[in-house]
């Protein structure tokens, strides 16, 4: 494992890669908080892709991540984190959608755990699920940075500095 910590508009971003790929993508105040002795050393020559793909999303110039990924998780979790990866960007699902995306219809609270489990925040869209109103539920990095994200995506970016303030 190796870690770099890469700036962006939302805080410092902590990466985590393994030898097979990118493994977390973690906020200040990221909850749950991860283990932050498993990141192992720090290697920034080791996330130019991954850091060069975040600039490109900041900036508007990307829409999905290319990116070798390896997140640890079981194998419901594994089939949730891909569906979050189906969401088009700018765009939101419900959480009984994931459900029944992933053929589980009645999952929506499993679907909602294993949403707030995503270690790829970000690179996994996990900030476009929305409860069945539409409403901002929770977020590992705080409804604040979920509706900035929304936001960038739908580029409705309103009020930038009270927002940054808020989250930084």
């Amino acid at each position: 494992m190796t870690h770099t910590i890469t700036e962006s508009p939302i805080g410092p971003l902590t990466l985590v890669r393994t030898a097979a790929g990118l493994s977390g993508v973690y906020m200040p105040g990221h909850r749950p908080a991860p283990d932050e002795a498993a990141f192992g050393e720090r290697d920034d020559d080791a996330f130019t892709d991954a850091v060069a793909q975040l600039g490109e999303y900041w900036a508007g110039a990307r829409t999905a991540f290319d990116l070798p990924l390896d997140p640890a998780g079981t194998e419901f979790q594994q089939r949730v984190w891909q569906a979050l990866r189906s969401i088009p960007h700018g765009e939101t699902r419900s959480y009984g959608w994931i459900a029944a995306h992933i053929g589980q219809p009645t999952a929506v609270r499993a679907v909602g755990l294993a949403n707030s489990r995503n270690p790829l925040s970000i690179v996994v869209p996990c900030h476009r699920v929305v409860g069945s109103t539409g409403a901002l539920t929770g977020y590992a990095g705080g409804v604040e940075r979920k509706r900035y994200l929304l936001e960038h995506e739908s580029g409705s970016l309103l009020s930038l500095a009270a927002r940054l303030d808020s989250v930084a």
